[in-house]
């Protein structure tokens, strides 16, 4: 049986079991995803020769995002026409295998150029792994969700996604504290690998009882009648498809700089320890986690547009002024990461509803996952990669610049959105 979504009334109680088991895909993802950025630092020279080894360590981390686009169309239109459960079950069976693989890839000492190479295949699958579970785990806790609850439903995904993260930091600060530089080079960096596989066995468990939406049964014979899905969206819904991608660009450029491209910024540039990187992002994804829930049921009660806009207008003002403060000192970084993330929550805790809340049922999950995975990886498989160039070049403010002149233009673009607080999903 299907369970209904439409129930509103006061005693409405959380089908948290099943938010979890949506959400727990979703969970091995990011933390597969996350770990690569977080120890690249460490395992860059495993896999490359010479001084540009963490430089090419984060091009095939870059590369790695072109195909997401890929994965969110192929896997989003299987979630359209054949399900959203067997999609997700899927990515999740990518994703740690992509993570397994790369805790037992032999290093370039040992096999030459097939080591990067092999890294890369592992890379891709995942890239396509993590395109298509965020449009199907998005969709999916939109659809179960009744209309004046789909922002608190829709927390749960970066609930899942700021729970991953933590555990990929508090797993970075642990080891930082165990293990000398020289072993986290040597096989320390392996760890959190082998873990996603093991993760992944949890992921596909908790999965296992999950049923379909009645979104997806009314209209997957309509979705199935679609021909040339991608260009529909573009012909019928060019509307949304630009204010996707316009949101979507500052949320992955916030997403990649607080969770990825800080962590190397203030290590290798502004020459911060590293267990004090670790322990400031712990701590402030731990308040991301905290918000998500709370921030859902305020856009549920006053709308998605007026948090968008503080959102936008408020990392517009404040993100170089916070660059500034990432140099030597826990309370600095406290105060740089738990600000930026604090903010980004206002955008992450309703970002499944927005999304889903611009396209019909039978283009939603490709819909979400062509555009935004395309936008995703354009701004934010990049951005490690730029902000590590920039430094290079004696130009690493620039970059909070970019940031700023992205959250400008979010800020436009969702001045034109519209309120879609308590509506129907189409």
């Amino acid at each position: 049986m299907v369970e209904a979504g439409a129930r509103t009334n006061s005693r409405h109680r959380l089908p948290v079991r099943k938010l979890v088991a949506a959400s727990a895909g979703n969970a091995l993802e990011w933390f597969d995803w996350t770990i690569y950025a977080t120890f690249s630092i460490y395992f860059a020279g495993a896999f490359f020769p010479g001084e540009l080894a963490e430089i090419n360590a984060f091009a095939t981390y870059a590369l790695a995002f072109f195909f997401r686009p890929l994965g969110g169309m192929l896997i989003g239109r299987f979630a359209d026409v054949r399900g959203r459960r067997p999609a997700m079950i899927f990515t999740i069976v990518l994703m740690a295998g992509g993570s397994l693989a790369i805790g037992l890839l032999p290093t370039f000492e040992q096999v030459g150029w097939l080591a990067p190479i092999l890294l890369l295949l592992a890379r891709v699958g995942q890239g396509m792994s993590l395109g298509g579970e965020v449009s199907n785990a998005s969709a999916y806790l939109a659809e179960i969700a009744p209309p004046r609850r789909r922002g608190r439903y829709s927390s749960f995904f970066y609930i899942s996604t700021g729970s991953a993260v933590l555990l990929a930091s508090l797993l970075g600060y642990v080891l930082s504290r165990a293990l000398d530089p020289a072993q986290l080079e040597s096989f320390g960096w392996r760890i959190p690998f082998l873990l996603g596989g093991v993760f992944g066995v949890v992921a596909l468990w908790l999965r296992r009882t999950l049923h379909e939406t009645e979104q997806f049964e009314g209209n997957k014979v309509k979705a199935r009648r679609v021909r040339h899905p991608l260009a529909t969206t573009l012909r019928e819904h060019p509307r949304a498809v630009g204010q996707l991608v316009g949101f979507t660009m500052l949320s992955t450029l916030c997403y990649y700089t607080f969770f990825s491209a800080l962590t190397p910024f203030a290590v290798r540039t502004r020459g911060v320890n590293d267990e004090h990187v670790f322990l400031a992002l712990s701590i402030a994804t731990a308040l991301f986690v905290a918000l998500q829930y709370p921030m859902g049921a305020v856009a549920d009660r006053f709308g998605r547009k007026p948090q968008l806009l503080v959102w936008s207008a408020a990392t517009a003002v404040l993100i170089v002024p916070l660059s500034t403060l990432v140099r030597p000192g826990v309370v600095n970084l406290l105060v740089v990461f738990c600000v930026g993330l604090g903010l980004y929550t206002a955008m992450t805790s309703i970002a499944p509803a927005v999304m889903s809340e611009l396209f019909p049922t039978e283009v939603r999950a490709l819909g979400i996952g062509a555009w935004y995975n395309l936008t995703v990886a354009l701004f934010g498989g990049t951005a490690p990669l730029v902000i590590s160039a920039l430094a290079t070049a004696g130009a690493s403010t620039v970059f909070f610049w970019y940031v700023a002149a992205g959250a400008a233009v979010a800020f436009l673009v969702i001045l034109r959105l519209p309120e879609t607080r308590g509506s129907v999903l189409r």
